[in-house]
């Protein structure tokens, strides 16, 4: 984290408290450091039940089989996103970036991510529910948020997540360390290429994206 900024809690008491009192019968929240969690074992179908109930200012995700609350994003986060809505208008009109795109995710679609954005042709969401397939989803977006649990989340699970459902690319802007990670050619639920560019540098998306980013604007939301 840079220094001068401050993590934020993933959620506040009022709206843990809001969140409990919605929570389907069997389902047992607390709410520790900021932080909410299950006291047992949660299924897909709890969890998206749950999901369907939680307030507006709640943005709950399932990763690696655990409850997961995603930070609201800040203006530089709002920022980064349509800068690079701006580019894919420019390099991919045939594309959509579709944001807060919830995805079924990890082996079996078992999790549910809730990215940033997703990119795939235009059009392809029409008709969706809450949580999409992955299949036609070419690019997983996730631009890392003020909270404690960035790191096991966005630079751990997820790219496992989105490797196992065969998203060809995940691109993680990673504002912590102000660098550009693209991972490619999902196999046997790992990436096996990640490549970690630092702000400014030129990086080339693989197919099926094939776009080239000049990333100099980034050096411009830093923390």
């Amino acid at each position: 984290m840079t220094p001068g900024t401050a993590e934020r809690p993933q959620m506040t008491v009022e709206d843990f408290e809001e969140l409990a009192g919605v929570t389907p019968a069997g389902v047992r929240l607390e709410f520790v450091d900021g932080k909410v969690r299950t006291k047992d074992p949660l299924s897909v179908e709890d969890f998206e039940a749950l999901e369907r109930r939680a307030p507006e200012t709640v943005r709950l995700e399932y990763i690696n089989g655990k409850l997961e609350v995603k930070a609201m994003p800040d203006g530089n986060h709002r920022s980064i996103y349509l800068w690079l809505v701006r580019q894919f208008l420019l390099h991919r009109p045939d594309l959509d970036l579709a944001p807060e795109s919830g995805v079924k995710a990890e082996a079996y679609r078992n999790g549910r991510a809730r990215t940033d954005a997703a990119l795939a042709p235009v059009d392809h969401f029409v008709g969706d529910g809450e949580w999409s397939e992955s299949d036609g989803i070419l690019m997983a977006l996730e631009i890392t948020s003020r909270d404690s649990d960035t790191n096991q989340r966005d630079r751990i699970d997820k790219p496992v997540g989105y490797a196992e459902a065969n998203i060809p690319v995940y691109l993680l802007i990673d504002r912590d360390n102000c660098t550009v990670v693209v991972h490619s050619e999902p196999k046997d639920g790992r990436y096996r290429q990640t490549l970690s560019h630092p702000w400014g540098a030129t990086v080339e998306l693989p197919p099926p994206v094939s776009v080239t980013l000049d990333t100099e604007p980034l050096k411009k939301y830093a923390y």
